[in-house]
């Protein structure tokens, strides 16, 4: 817990943090090791310790039920507005997991059962999600992904995502970001389904009603963690 502490306030190389905790340079040194293992503690790039992922994905953890609550009656007006199922994702690791849905009852669709862990190589769920990281996680992520940093570049720029045959042969989807209280994307909402409906740009087709979906949650979590 020191050396978390002690980052809080922002990166350190292994002499300040010797500095800031008073610890053994190698005592220093093990526990930030241990804990860069268990990827609650990260390095820069340049080297420097930092706080890791896994600290992030613990909050979001924590939020979950808040989070679940106020998105599903919006997946719902979703489902309903698009025609198509509505998914709610947020990154846990390498992965990201569908952690609610909404899906078309009937005809052709894309169906995620909740639980379902999908790649960050692919999709526009992927996209998003990867986005908004710091520039260390971006470069790690596009390796091997079936989209380019100037492609997330444009994600950052209008607020929303789509793909075409990305993920899945034949499959279509645009998603959009879904910002916690303090203005941290935590989860990505998305609409899909194939492509003959979606055609190939969805984002003409849906991207208003994604994002403004992304936003009411959003607004809701705000107020919630107001209240």
């Amino acid at each position: 817990m020191t050396v978390l502490d002690a980052l809080e306030s922002g990166p350190a190389s292994l002499a300040q943090l010797v500095q800031i905790t008073g610890l053994a340079r190698p005592t220093a040194h093990r526990l930030a090791v241990a804990l860069e293992r268990h990827r609650m503690v990260d390095r820069d790039s340049q080297g420097r310790f930092v706080l890791g992922p896994r600290l992030g994905e613990l909050s979001i953890a924590t939020g979950e039920d808040r989070l679940l609550a106020v998105a599903h009656p919006v997946l719902v007006q979703l489902k309903d507005l698009t025609g198509e199922s509505a998914q709610l994702y947020r990154r846990q690791g390498d992965a990201r997991v569908c952690v609610a849905a909404a899906e078309r009852t009937s005809g052709l669709r894309d169906t995620v059962p909740v639980g379902s862990e999908l790649p960050m190589n692919a999709g526009s769920a992927a996209q998003v999600l990867v986005a908004w990281e710091d520039p260390d996680r971006i470069r790690r992520a596009l390796r091997g992904a079936q989209f380019s940093a100037a492609s997330l570049a444009q994600v950052r720029r209008r607020r929303w995502a789509q793909s075409v045959g990305e993920r899945e042969q034949g499959v279509a989807s645009v998603s959009a970001p879904i910002a916690g209280p303090g203005g941290r994307v935590i989860a990505a909402v998305s609409v899909s389904g194939p492509i003959d409906r979606l055609t190939r740009s969805p984002g003409r087709l849906h991207a208003p009603a994604v994002m403004a979906a992304a936003e009411k949650i959003s607004e809701a979590l705000h107020s919630v963690a107001k209240s």
